[in-house]
């Protein structure tokens, strides 16, 4: 009634139809999606012109709204790592876009597109804005990498732990920038070696694997068809009968075909403490309500993980696993099926 627009966040938290539409995105883009709806009133405007640090998708689900979107202003405004502040009309040049939008139309811009939108005067609207790609560029990842080099260079190279020269600090730095001199040469080489040399020294797959640790934080639990219920964990028939439980042992046999519930539930990390399973089949629809979840595997575990990763879709019988002993094989598929990371082919009960 005051001309306000209403902002829900994270529907995905309220809706099954969000959570299951975000969760398929974020195994696709294989990076966070999220999600906000907004109400607006008639002939209003909600937001001054911005861009963004996301990729958007803008989905009208009700009434109509009018966008404007405008190329980014300068090379450094190109895909840019944080939005910007609130911009006025003078700041801008000529729309890229003007369109209305109709229950039913997509709107995509790329991040660094300065966007605005108002109201007809007629009539409300309500859009969702799905989103994705925030801080997953490739400087992201190197600001991760490049400590993680460094680190490992000091401990194995001793001429990255040299002293620098004694005299440094009377012809390097600003000061003296323009000055000609050949140690300045001298020095500014030896540092180009020494960055040039770090790419040898760098843990790129590690560093993968901590960002992946990252975004499955990030990630919703997954959306099971009812299908993957019932031959999973989350659909075992464990009951009550005659004052005691029953069915609560889970049958699994060295013949019990399995497969992962879904491929990118699952992460194997290597970490100074051990070797990390985190998973997001626990995680909340509320964005970092829960702790990251894990499993501490045992070494020797690793390979079967990492054969169920390469197996997947298809399903392989416990006995394929490549640990030592069929115990070992039994043990873990009954962990991993227990942890809601397994399904098997056919139920291990009938009901």
């Amino acid at each position: 009634q005051n001309g306000c627009s209403l902002r829900l966040l994270n529907p995905q938290a309220f809706s099954t139809t969000v959570w299951h539409f975000l969760s398929i995105l974020q195994e696709r883009f294989g990076s966070m999606a999220g999600a906000n709806t907004y109400l607006t009133p008639p002939g209003t405007q909600g937001f001054a012109p911005h861009y963004d640090d996301i990729e958007a998708f803008v989905l009208q689900l009700e009434g109509k709204k009018r966008w404007r979107v405008y190329s980014p202003r300068t090379s450094s405004e190109a895909l840019p790592q944080f939005s910007s502040a609130n911009l006025t009309q003078a700041e801008l040049a000529e729309p890229l876009l003007e369109v209305v939008l109709e229950a039913g139309d997509l709107l995509y811009f790329p991040r660094g597109f300065i966007h605005q939108a108002d109201c007809l005067p007629d009539v409300h609207s309500l859009h969702i804005t799905v989103s994705s790609y925030q801080r997953n560029s490739w400087g992201d990842f190197l600001e991760k990498l490049l400590p993680a080099a460094l680190q490992m260079a000091l401990e194995e190279d001793i001429e990255y732990r040299e002293g620098l020269p004694m005299d440094c600090l009377g012809y390097m730095g600003v000061a003296n920038s323009d000055a000609v001199d050949a140690r300045r040469t001298v020095f500014v080489e030896k540092v180009q070696h020494l960055i040039k040399k770090l790419v040898d020294y760098a843990p790129i797959d590690a560093a993968m694997d901590q960002r992946a640790k990252s975004f499955l934080h990030d990630c919703l639990p997954p959306v099971l068809t009812q299908s993957e219920k019932q031959l999973s964990v989350y659909g075992f028939p464990a009951q009550w009968h005659n004052g005691r439980p029953c069915n609560v042992d889970i049958p699994i046999t060295k013949d019990t075909e399995i497969r992962l519930l879904h491929h990118g539930i699952v992460r194997l990390c290597n970490e100074e403490a051990g070797v990390m399973l985190y998973y997001t089949t626990e995680n909340s629809r509320v964005y970092h309500k829960e702790d990251p979840k894990y499993l501490e595997i045992d070494p020797e575990y690793t390979d079967s993980i990492e054969f169920l990763l390469s197996s997947y879709p298809n399903h392989v019988s416990v006995d394929t696993l490549p640990c030592d002993a069929l115990e070992d094989k039994i043990s873990l598929a009954t962990l991993l099926f227990e942890k809601g990371l397994l399904m098997t082919r056919k139920p291990l009960v009938q009901v």
